[in-house]
């Protein structure tokens, strides 16, 4: 059932001027941070999240996911003009993209970039906004042993997709990151826990310090060596109102794509780099001219950003309902969650309601934004945004990114953890460990830590609580089948 209070509560507090505001900043800076090759939505939110600490849970996490929507459109314009993708989730866009850059028509590509995106996350988000109501009876199933285990299944397939099929470097990763958190004081005992006897280190270790350590400054350790793009021989042509006009005619393929994003971006681990191109494959096995693919042919941009705005609706299912983010830009948005005290699972679902579908009206709102910008702005000032040096991002990144952590706590502690994990994130990217595993094993250690601890508590200390119940048995055996999945192909 449709609960109206909560609709017209979230419509009455995302249309009031002062949420707009952080509403279109949050898609500008998106758009911004998405167009710069080596920057996107992740180190954007990642430096923007210690800011949002003096905002309320609503403006704060509007902010957040706003970036998030905004990046995934603006990764595609760097792809379009430069050829090198924003993020990897515009890495199919270039394809197509940037062949139609080279017959001199930029606007066009960019205004097929604009609709598909604008259509694809809107169509996804209002099938997410008729889903709330039959996914609410499914989340009131999930109590604390079935949370704590949906926690590390969901870690284990970060970790494992991420790490190129390695479950021991996925679960390695993703352990760390949960065993570093356990440094200060326990959550459940009053005891201290690997503190050397440092005041400095009896609140432990903040998460969201580590997470800017490892996606702001390891970010820009491996983006270093980037250089700018020469545009001189770039044709600012090519018609915005027929790119218009080609989306929306090829309205079946945007609508297919833009649910294949939606179905791919719920997977934990998979993510918007795996739905571009699924989609993309999609378009080239269905069309009757697959060999025009890679020519500069509309309907492969079509399908890869359609798919890619798609992705955000599918990405944030799981961390509203369970708490457990499917990507790195999504462990971000978790950290909003955790930050300004909200709770994800069955109370997104019950008092806190209109959240969610503040939440919803506001990425619904964003596409407008993203269609507005897209159309009018993008087409003449993107190809400046995509061309900005990395020499002149990196000082300004490291910087805020300081400032962002001392002023989380005002520890000095913080200021260390920051470049030893950004460190640590350089070499674990070279050596094919999952930077995004780790972060969100440290994001998810106190819900982890705690729900095991409530669950052990409930079950007089005995595990067989983790069987009493059908969905808990139901997550064991998904869990112990896609960890044996890989042996056993391997064998046969």
């Amino acid at each position: 059932m449709i609960e109206t209070g909560a609709i017209f509560e979230a419509l009455s507090t995302v249309l009031t001027p002062y949420m707009m505001l952080w509403l279109v900043t949050g898609v500008v800076i998106g758009i911004v941070v998405g167009a710069i090759p080596g920057v996107g939505s992740v180190l954007g939110m990642s430096i923007v999240l210690p800011l949002t600490i003096p905002f309320g849970g609503t403006e704060a996490n509007i902010l957040l996911i706003s970036i998030f929507s905004g990046a995934m459109y603006g990764s595609s314009i760097s792809a379009i003009i430069l050829r090198v993708p924003g993020t990897a989730a515009a890495a199919a866009t270039l394809l197509d993209g940037y062949p139609i850059t080279e017959r001199g028509e930029p606007r066009y590509a960019l205004a097929l970039s604009a609709v598909s995106s604008a259509l694809g996350g809107s169509l996804t988000m209002i099938l997410l906004f008729l889903l709330i109501p039959f996914l609410t009876p499914l989340v009131l199933l999930f109590g604390s042993p079935q949370i704590f285990l949906v926690s590390i299944f969901g870690i284990l397939m970060i970790g494992m997709i991420a790490s190129q099929g390695s479950f021991v470097k996925g679960f390695t990763a993703g352990m760390f990151g949960i065993l570093i958190m356990t440094i200060g004081l326990a959550p459940a005992t009053p005891g201290t826990r690997f503190t050397l006897d440092s005041m400095l280190l009896y609140n432990g270790l903040d998460f969201v310090v580590i997470l800017i350590g490892m996606f702001a400054i390891g970010e820009m350790l491996r983006a270093s060596d980037v250089k700018a793009t020469d545009l001189t021989d770039v044709t600012n042509g090519g018609s915005v109102f027929e790119g218009i006009r080609t989306s929306i005619k090829n309205y079946y393929l945007l609508i297919k794509s833009g649910l294949i994003g939606m179905g791919i971006g719920a997977i934990p681990g998979a993510g918007s780099s795996a739905s571009n191109f699924f989609s993309y494959a999609e378009a080239v096995r269905s069309s009757s001219n697959p060999e025009e693919f890679g020519t500069g042919k509309a309907e492969g941009v079509i399908a890869a950003e359609a798919s890619n705005n798609g992705t955000v609706a599918g990405s944030i299912m799981p961390v509203i309902a369970f708490g457990v983010p499917g990507s790195a830009a999504t462990a971000v948005l978790l950290a909003g969650f955790i930050l300004h005290g909200i709770t994800p699972g069955p109370d997104l679902f019950g008092d806190q309601l209109d959240f969610t579908y503040s939440l919803i009206f506001a990425l619904l709102l964003g596409n407008v934004l993203i269609l507005f910008a897209g159309l009018t702005i993008v087409p003449y000032v993107g190809q400046y945004i995509s061309n900005l040096r990395m020499d002149v991002i990196i000082p300004v990144v490291v910087v805020l990114s300081t400032i962002g952590a001392y002023t989380m706590r005002t520890n000095w502690i913080d200021l260390l953890t920051i470049f030893v994990f950004g460190v640590m994130a350089y070499y674990m990217y070279r050596y094919d460990y999952s930077v995004i595993a780790m972060v969100i094993g440290a994001v998810l250690a106190s819900v982890i830590e705690v729900n095991l601890n409530r669950t052990l508590v409930l079950g007089d200390w005995s595990p067989i609580i983790f069987l009493e119940s059908p969905v808990s048995i139901a997550i064991i055996v998904i869990m112990g089948s896609f960890i044996l999945l890989p042996f056993l192909q391997n064998r046969s």
